[in-house]
């Protein structure tokens, strides 16, 4: 027999007593893995040791301080939460030297050697750089084909009509000193360099620019760009077409212009390309691309951005940004708002959303996780994997990948082919692109090939939410830079208050936990837990399993009642297992029914006074706080909660005791509710915040939800304790299935079976929690099942379970060891 939390992998007694009582306060790590970026630092923490024996004492470097909840408004963590409101008003969008430079060459339609919007050359006179380049200020240093590429365009737009030899000449000198990085395999190629950059040298002929380059050196990259032309760009003849559309302005006198122009978008760009837009213009006159590119400058001045718009996929990206990171709470309005507008874009299908790869896919995760009732039909554009190629993206951009796995992840409907499909191309598409050793070298590349990392070890359903706000916040990158054509910023794609509210607020929260894991210490001491032999101590497993999922510092009475209940669950199980008699068990469950007793009498042994004794108290004090938040009694249901999980286990007790094998419906009816997860989230309800009736709370959809999320459980645990079991006589889903499945002969295929139900359990769970319509249960609560479900998936995940050892490392960086973070 085994419950929920109390079969957590086991670890050696001595170290499950040092985590609870020596690495309360602080914990001695060493300094691994340096991050840095614009004077940035975040510090990770590696355990000398996988089990800590000793008492710990806190060791930092010079400089650096743990965020507090004392000094958290010393720090303007109000100030900070309010910049970042600020940021859904308006998206902040770096314009491009490249794209002003092919605005700027646009001819006026009265004269050829005028051009159509001087504002632009004078843009471009006024931002050059002190080195003579063009381009973003402050470059990486891997992006210098970038800054040549902006370099050589605004060059060609001044030399063009005939202004600025001064600056002219300085951008040779930069080209001709930088040349060599054209060739550098290390350096980051912008989208379709290598047919722009030779097409833009050429094109430096043709206006009789002397560019200070070797012959030799341009025949090679003009027969690459002739190689590249001809060897296409994959089999899909429309991702090619497309790909080339999006290149206009290198492609010159090779271009057909008919085909680009199938290309043009409802708001007149090519692509929302502000370059190619600017080159079909050029050559077509097209109202649609004049009144596009005017529209930018009107909102953007005298320069233009790479791509626009882009303020729906930017707002997705801050939403997304601080829900990864745990702050997304202090933003629930705002986000809703965000999300409004993006329902109703998505409804009107709307070219924003569907015409880019990234956009679509990371709208429907998001909207489909915040309850929206969307199709997936949408993303069927994407299932496989030669439509992904739409802009010449190779395999060292992975971005728009990992956002249609992450979406595919989100299956909830038994018919969703389409994310099934797109699940399974674009997983082997980004174990494909990890395993190229360049992304890996490649600085540019480093965050998104952790992300990719993390997505493919950590499904989203075994994911859970405080691991995962860990994770974000050490590998968060505070460069907001971007490559498509050109590099391109904002803040809304990374950003340094986002990052600095995270680890004030994870330490904020892990500062608390640690204090209600000091008072589960003394509630254990004071109810006598710790002197039942038989009873296993798993205090930092059972609070760890509420302090990953429910972590804000107004749910502590969520968070207590779900571990006390789990404490208690894990005795009653090693009580109904080795610890008592039969007579015992009996006699615990009529002291429960009757309840109020005198314990001095009716209590047939030592065991079962402590144990009730824990049980009454314990009932009745968690009683007493959810009757307080709910305004009605309610300590007699969660009575009956318990006395449904005890009945249960007796019966289980039975079953081995007499040898007899029930079948798999007999089990399944018992198993679920014996698996014990009933005591751990049903209570805890109560204390998340809406107001619950009676009916709601034993209605058939709470029901169906506990019911779900227990029968994973029980799977789960019983696919894994197959063995252990069947040596010890007990029942167990595995082998009933076995012995009485249709057709199932051997374990191999019972498991894959098994596993099967497990699979349509969970995503019809996930289906009811994120259900809105008709739905009678709130969905804060309804969230608690699924986080339970993410508990259990955690430690199932692995074929050979979640090891002790992960178990130490991830209760260590949940509850004791703070993020630490350098000032700036």
């Amino acid at each position: 027999m085994v419950c929920g939390i109390c079969h957590f992998p086991s670890v050696p007694e001595d170290c499950e007593i040092s985590l609870c009582y020596t690495f309360l306060h602080t914990c001695k790590t060493t300094a691994m893995g340096l991050y840095s970026s614009n004077s940035l630092l975040l510090l990770h923490h590696k355990p000398k040791s996988s089990c800590v024996t000793a008492p710990i004492s806190a060791s930092l470097s010079p400089g650096l301080k743990t965020w507090t909840e004392d000094n958290h408004v010393g720090l303007g963590f109000e100030g900070t939460k309010e910049r970042i409101k600020k940021m859904f008003d308006k998206v902040e969008l770096s314009v491009s030297s490249y794209d002003t430079a092919w605005v700027a060459m646009v001819p006026s339609p009265y004269s050829s050697q005028a051009p159509y919007f001087p504002e632009c050359v004078n843009w471009l006179l006024e931002n050059q750089s002190h080195d003579g380049s063009w381009g973003l200020p402050h470059p990486h240093p891997m992006l210098v084909k970038d800054a040549l590429s902006s370099t050589l365009a605004s060059v060609l737009a001044l030399k063009r009509w005939g202004v600025g030899e001064e600056q002219r000449n300085k951008g040779l000198w930069f080209i001709a000193s930088n040349f060599a990085s054209v060739s550098d395999e290390k350096q980051h190629s912008p989208i379709g360099f290598d047919i722009i950059f030779p097409g833009m040298i050429e094109y430096a002929k043709e206006l009789d620019l002397n560019l200070p380059l070797g012959q030799r050196d341009v025949d090679a990259m003009l027969q690459k760009r002739d190689l590249e032309l001809k060897g296409g760009l994959g089999s899909n003849t429309k991702s090619r077409e497309a790909y080339l559309a999006y290149i206009s302005e290198g492609m010159g006198r090779l271009q057909d212009w008919e085909m680009v122009m199938k290309y043009q978008m409802k708001n007149g760009s090519l692509l929302n390309s502000p370059s190619a837009t600017a080159a079909a213009l050029s050559h077509l006159q097209n109202a649609g691309c004049l009144n596009y590119l005017r529209s930018l400058l009107e909102k953007f001045g005298n320069a233009v951005p790479t791509v626009y718009p882009l303020d729906l996929y930017a707002r997705l990206c801050l939403v997304d940004n601080l829900e990864r990171l745990g702050i997304d709470r202090y933003f629930r309005t705002e986000i809703r708002s965000v999300l409004d507008e993006t329902y109703r874009c998505w409804l009107q299908r709307e070219v924003e959303i569907f015409a880019d790869t990234a956009t679509c896919a990371m709208a429907f995760r998001i909207l489909r996780l915040n309850g929206y009732d969307i199709s997936s039909v949408p993303l069927a554009q994407f299932a496989e994997d030669d439509q992904y190629f739409k802009f010449g993206q190779d395999f060292k951009d992975l971005g728009a990948a990992l956002e249609l796995f992450r979406a595919s992840e989100m299956i909830i409907h038994p018919d969703e082919v389409v994310l099934e499909k797109q699940n399974s191309w674009s997983s082997h598409f980004l174990r494909q692109g990890l395993s190229n050793s360049s992304i890996h070298a490649d600085r540019l590349n480093k965050y998104i090939a952790q992300e990719v990392e993390d997505a493919l070890r950590f499904p989203y359903y075994a994911n859970l939410d405080r691991m995962v706000n860990r994770r974000s916040i050490e590998h968060y990158n505070v460069d907001d830079t971007r490559i498509l054509k050109t590099a391109y910023r904002s803040s809304h794609f990374c950003n340094k208050d986002f990052l600095k509210l995270a680890v004030e607020d994870f330490n904020i929260c892990q500062s608390i936990h640690r204090n209600e894991l000091k008072q589960l210490e003394r509630w254990i001491i004071e109810n006598r837990l710790d002197r039942l032999k038989f009873a296993r101590q798993k205090l930092a497993y059972c609070y760890f399993s509420v302090a990953a999922t429910i972590f804000s510092p107004e749910q502590s009475d969520a968070r207590l009642s779900w571990a006390k209940n789990s404490v208690l669950t894990t005795v009653v199980d090693d009580f109904f297992d080795i610890g008592g008699s039969e007579e015992e068990l009996l006699n615990l469950i009529q002291l429960v029914e009757k309840w109020d007793i005198d314990v001095a009498v009716d209590c047939c042994s030592e065991q079962v006074e402590i144990v009730f004794s824990a049980l009454h108290s314990t009932i009745s004090e968690i009683g007493v706080k959810a009757s307080a938040w709910q305004a009605r009694n309610v300590t007699s249901h969660i009575i009956d909660i318990w006395l449904k999980l005890l009945r249960s286990m007796l019966q289980e007790a039975q079953w081995v005791s007499n040898k007899s094998a029930p079948t798999m419906d007999e089990y399944m009816t018992n198993a679920y509710v014996s698996f014990a997860l009933g005591p751990i989230v049903l209570p805890a309800l109560y204390f998340v915040g809406p107001k619950l009736s009676e009916e709601v709370v034993v209605g058939p959809e709470c029901h169906k939800l506990y019911k779900l999320v227990s029968t994973c459980g029980r799977l789960l645990n019983d696919i894994h304790s197959f063995k252990r079991e069947s040596k010890e006589g007990k029942a167990n889903a595995l082998a009933l299935h076995i012995i009485h499945g249709n057709g199932v002969t051997t374990e191999e295929q019972a498991i894959r079976e098994m596993k099967g139900l497990v699979k349509s359990q969970r995503r019809e769970l996930q289906r009811l929690v994120l259900q809105e319509k008709g739905s009678t249960v709130p969905r804060i609560c309804k969230d608690l099942f699924w986080k339970m479900s993410k508990v259990l998936h955690t430690f199932y995940e692995k074929d050979d379970g979640f090891t002790s050892h992960d178990m130490l490392r991830a209760v260590k960086s949940v509850i004791y060891e703070p993020v630490l973070l350098a000032e700036f």
